[in-house]
């Protein structure tokens, strides 16, 4: 299936602003590698929205079968990784959003890669909590 050119040009935005998110937020400081007891602060956490698209070629209890195999049910989401929401999008597949340290971001992506590829297309879309700003932005202009 092709795609059309205004769902290319998204694309490309999302992968640019998720380069510059990493480029800007990377500095001048070393990697660190992440801690698995890492819990998410006002000043380090990130929302990740996951797409779990199911593959409509194939049947549920397949799909079902081959996450079982792969460990998905077991690794997903990882010990201490915060589960903000997880529903059924019919037609779609599953939605799951998680609030967890930015550090713990790669964690996340390799039990996904490990687990879940195979059964589900996925799309991932990283958030930051904005409402304390939102909300004092509204009062402001009230005044």
């Amino acid at each position: 299936m092709k795609r059309g050119r205004n769902e290319s040009w998204i694309s490309w935005m999302t992968i640019a602003a998720l380069a510059a998110a990493l480029l800007l937020g990377a500095g001048a400081r070393a990697q660190t590698p992440p801690t698995s007891d890492a819990t998410p602060t006002p000043d380090n956490a990130v929302m990740l929205t996951i797409f779990f698209k199911h593959d409509q070629s194939r049947p549920l209890g397949e799909l079902n079968a081959q996450l079982e195999r792969q460990g998905f049910y077991k690794a997903f989401p990882p010990e201490g990784v915060e589960v903000v929401s997880w529903y059924v999008m019919m037609g779609i597949g599953q939605v799951v959003t998680l609030r967890l340290p930015a550090s713990r971001l790669r964690e996340v992506n390799r039990v996904i890669e490990n687990s879940a590829w195979g059964a589900y297309h996925t799309e991932f879309y990283p958030t930051y909590d904005y409402k304390a700003v939102g909300i004092g932005n509204h009062e402001k202009a009230k005044q």
